[in-house]
């Protein structure tokens, strides 16, 4: 009589937790989901503003190579294609803006289940991932980004002794696929050394690993730029530098964090 009364009990007590987890999880995407949507409002209504400053360091090259005296000029083939665009820009900014309240909620909803000292240890890591995304898209707006066009433009044709006149004439829907593509495989790479420090945190690899396997890390560098990257070995060579760069951080960042070895500890 008493086992499948305790047993019932037992389910309404797991049941309840649950219920509360599913309860804040709900709220959270909630306030996650209003974020998002807020910020794509705002930015919808900026996104000229905004897609005029993407296009900076397009006007920067062009005046680089065609000369001062320039009116940059893109197009769009398609009646509703800059729309889309604007569509496209405004919910790629709303992730943008929006981030820190969709880490915090993320982070709030775990941070229960986590130790003090667990907390502890994460909290370099959160601040350490937003800032190597910027990064790595500061990077892509004020060096990638002017470097790669004023290589697209050197390759126009001025017509001179017979011969044609070959002008770049960029989509409005091309070049912002430019754009998020670079943004998106830098500020994600960027992310590197956050990935190896947590997995030396736990005990998962050594820096000793990562110098020992650098020819394995330079042909996976070198297949993950080919792949995140457009067809172009410019974009594709500045990605694998930089990862390449931010490996040999990750092994004094993992050499920092990684659990000392026994014997270490023991004559500390």
């Amino acid at each position: 009589m008493g086992g499948p009364r305790k047993e019932e009990d037992e389910v309404e007590a797991s049941r309840a937790p649950l219920m509360a987890h599913l309860e804040e999880l709900r709220s959270r995407l909630i306030v996650t989901l209003g974020a998002l949507a807020a910020g794509f409002v705002l930015c919808f209504l900026a996104a000229e503003a905004i897609y005029n400053f993407l296009l900076v360091p397009f006007e920067t090259a062009a005046r680089q190579v065609r000369g001062e005296d320039l009116q940059l000029q893109l197009i769009f083939t398609a009646p509703l294609e800059f729309f889309f665009v604007k569509l496209k820009l405004a919910l790629f900014g709303a992730v943008i803006v929006t981030f820190p309240i969709l880490a915090y909620q993320v982070w709030a909803f775990v941070r229960p289940g986590l130790y003090k000292n667990e907390r502890l240890a994460f909290a370099p890591f959160l601040v350490a991932a937003p800032v190597l995304f910027v990064a790595g898209m500061a990077l892509v707006y004020y060096f990638i980004l002017p470097f790669v066009m004023s290589f697209a433009l050197g390759q126009e044709q001025a017509p001179s002794d017979g011969r044609a006149s070959i002008q770049l004439l960029t989509r409005v829907s091309e070049y912002l696929n430019l754009v998020t593509t670079l943004t998106l495989a830098f500020g994600i790479s960027f992310q590197l050394p956050v990935l190896l420090s947590l997995l030396g945190k736990a005990g998962l690899i050594t820096s000793q690993t990562l110098i020992k396997s650098w020819k394995y890390a330079v042909v996976g560098i070198a297949a993950f730029a080919a792949f995140v990257t457009p067809p172009d070995p410019i974009s594709q060579i500045f990605l694998g530098a930089a990862m390449f760069g931010l490996y040999g951080l990750s092994i004094l960042a993992v050499k920092l964090v990684e659990p000392k070895p026994e014997a270490e500890e023991e004559t500390a």
